[in-house]
């Protein structure tokens, strides 16, 4: 599949040839990076600090708050690693100190291994030193300390001349085991299909920043089809994966889905259909998804009005239910609730739902601590999610990025101290 690249120097998201020659400068890259976003995983790489002048810590930790990232660029000891694997970033990518040494220190699960190569040969420090190392062969003394390899034939970078498939070819089947990056001339959606056939990811930049391929065919390039009429099948989920129904899609809807970051697919009887366009149901896309087999979309979207379904009920199969179905329920109250109701003042009351937060919370943990059966301790806990659920509403946080929030924190591999906060309730 295919992975975005966003190369880094000064802050601004560039495009180089031969990683020497800057051939675009693309601006802000945080535009770029929402946009790129749709495929999945991005691979930011710091310029600067692999040609250790520098770096561009601020943009690049904006990125990985907002998005799921792989980060790259001058990380060459511990403590630099450390410090994106705890920011949040999916990978972190050791070229130069890709040794032994270093990466049995990190989670391996987490790190990817550039080997950056000159006609086979592997190129450090920004690709500035040449060395003797065989790409081949440094595949096998790091593949039992990696999850990935990062390949770039970095005399076919931003040449646009196509990838050397013999060679990629090789490294896969020498990395059997661990997942393949490769790097280095791709043009085509050709390219990443056949990249993608031998069981290997692509990373693409210079062909999209150009425009010679959109990003829409380098997402769907993998996709196959046994069907008659050749469409692909589309699950339709929410931020927190819940299937609002099945539709299908040609490589015209997803084309115009990634334009417009949108819901739109194919219908059958209609032809192209943007989600929303007649009954105001419309759909904000966040990420499109290959299944295993390739012969399947997952179209991840937020989801507005009353729901996907013509019934007009959230989901093909009924209203949805728990804590996303009362989230929207407190959203329409902040907005419209009955001037007499309980949730308007607590809306309009700040200190109000601050104490009520502070109760149920405060309930919740005696039911705790007083082992109390299930039921209480099930009773209280929804009497907390419902207080907090309308502080988020009142803040107009969404419960998603309270989730996103989680999962960031799930990724820290450097562990807070256990240490209890001091209370900071204002006595009255």
């Amino acid at each position: 599949m295919i992975i975005p690249s966003i190369d880094l120097i000064n802050g601004q998201a560039v495009q180089l040839i031969g990683g020497e020659k800057k051939a675009i400068d693309a601006g802000d890259p945080r535009p770029i990076a929402e946009q790129f976003s749709l495929a999945g995983v991005l691979a930011v790489i710091d310029l600067d600090a692999a040609l250790g002048r520098g770096n561009n810590d601020e943009v690049i930790g904006d990125l990985v708050k907002r998005y799921p990232c792989r980060v790259g660029g001058g990380i060459r000891d511990f403590d630099r690693a450390m410090r994106w694997l705890d920011a949040g970033a999916r990978h972190v990518i050791l070229g130069t100190a890709a040794k032994p040494e270093l990466l049995s220190r990190l989670p391996r699960e987490r790190v990817i291994a550039a080997l950056d190569s000159k006609h086979g040969k592997i190129v450090i420090e920004g690709w500035q030193k040449s060395t003797e190392a065989d790409v081949i062969q440094r595949i096998a003394e790091l593949k039992d300390v990696v999850s990935g390899f990062l390949i770039t034939f970095v005399e076919r970078e931003g040449r646009m001349q196509g990838i050397d498939l013999d060679r990629a070819s090789r490294v896969v089947e020498a990395a059997k085991g661990v997942r393949v990056t490769v790097a280095g001339g791709v043009s085509s959606a050709e390219e990443i299909a056949a990249i993608d056939r031998l069981g290997a990811d692509v990373q693409v930049g210079m062909a999209l920043y150009s425009g010679r391929m959109s990003l829409a065919d380098g997402i769907a390039a993998p996709l196959r089809s046994d069907r008659p009429d050749g469409l692909w099948p589309t699950i339709v989920v929410d931020e927190f994966g819940r299937a609002l129904g099945l539709t299908f899609s040609n490589i015209e809807s997803v084309r115009e889905a990634v334009r417009l970051k949108k819901g739109v697919y194919h219908s059958r009887s209609r032809g192209l259909w943007i989600k929303g366009a007649t009954s105001n149901n419309t759909q904000d896309l966040l990420r499109i998804d290959l299944d295993c087999d390739r012969d399947a979309l997952r179209f991840t979207v937020h989801q507005s009005g009353k729901g996907f379904c013509h019934n007009d009920t959230w989901t093909c199969w009924g209203d949805d239910r728990g804590l996303p179905r009362l989230e929207r329920r407190l959203k329409e109250r902040s907005i419209a609730a009955p001037a007499d109701s309980y949730t308007k003042k607590l809306f309009e009351q700040p200190e109000l739902l601050r104490a009520k937060l502070i109760e149920e919370a405060t309930e919740f943990g005696d039911a705790l601590l007083a082992s109390s059966p299930d039921g209480e301790i099930i009773h209280e806990a929804a009497d907390l999610f419902y207080f907090a659920l309308t502080a988020l509403a009142r803040s107009r946080v969404s419960l998603a990025a309270v989730e996103e929030e989680l999962d960031q924190r799930s990724r820290r591999v450097t562990r807070r101290p256990d240490k209890e906060k001091p209370c900071s309730r204002k006595s009255t």
